[in-house]
């Protein structure tokens, strides 16, 4: 099973059709202006023919800075502000955010490689039992934004119409800026497509007949969501402007 996801920079072409590169424990992954077949590889004239090297772990990754001349930042879209610098050279830095942003200085521009790692190993159970530790079916962290925004999503339905439309995504971005000010369309896209990676949802049709869409990404979310319990009404103080701190 893969460990890691990668996802190359955009470009002119839709964002929807990038291609993810999915790395399986131990698998590397170069990538730069000019690498091997099977590299990711970044078409811009101020990124170095080689410019990194990504390798998967279990739970984890780890960056190599292949570059001579520049740092690379990898930035936690979480963290507000959490990042980690990988010196030119430096080999295998390990990077333990759970999705993160390999920053490439180019040329005057600022590239973006995003890293999601959803794979996760869980405490064993203090039962005194032999084996191995069953791992629970979906994991979720309550204090992330992909959580807040799942709660978002499941709002109208948790308060009480079980067939309520679902938020529009201007919606959903208006009803997380008391908790997360900085929330637009963009970084709500985001952790829905992290999400729908997360809680390993099947691939939606290419095309929709007109009318409601009953197997749209959101839709498929919000149903798994409630149908397991990942999100119930209490949760939904998540949504509200924490005192003195905000979510991560």
């Amino acid at each position: 099973m893969y460990s890691i996801i990668v996802v190359p920079p955009p470009t002119t072409e839709d964002e929807a059709t990038r291609t993810q590169y999915r790395l399986a424990p131990g698998e590397r992954l170069v990538f730069g202006r000019s690498v091997p077949e099977g590299g990711l590889r970044i078409g811009h004239d101020g990124v170095s023919r080689r410019a990194g090297e990504i390798t998967a772990h279990g739970t984890f990754w780890t960056l190599s800075n292949l570059c001579a001349h520049q740092t690379y930042v990898v930035e936690n879209p979480e963290g507000a502000g959490e990042h980690i610098k990988v010196a030119p050279g430096r080999l295998d830095a390990p990077v333990p955010f759970e999705f993160s942003r390999i920053v490439l200085p180019a040329a005057g521009d600022l590239l973006a490689v995003e890293v999601w790692a959803p794979r996760h190993d869980y405490l064993r159970g203090e039962d005194g039992t032999d084996g191995e530790p069953t791992a629970p079916a979906f994991s979720v962290d309550r204090t992330k934004r992909y959580f807040a925004v799942l709660a978002a999503l499941c709002e109208p339905r948790l308060r009480g119409a079980p067939h309520a439309p679902l938020p529009t995504m201007d919606q959903v971005v208006e009803r997380l800026r008391p908790s997360w000010p900085a929330a637009s369309r963009t970084s709500v896209q985001w952790n829905i497509d992290y999400l729908a990676v997360k809680l390993r949802l099947k691939p939606g049709p290419e095309t929709a007949e007109p009318g409601p869409r009953l197997n749209g990404k959101k839709e498929s979310l919000v149903s798994l969501a409630l149908r397991f319990d990942l999100v119930r009404e209490d949760d939904l103080v998540v949504l509200a402007a924490p005192s003195g701190r905000a979510l991560r």
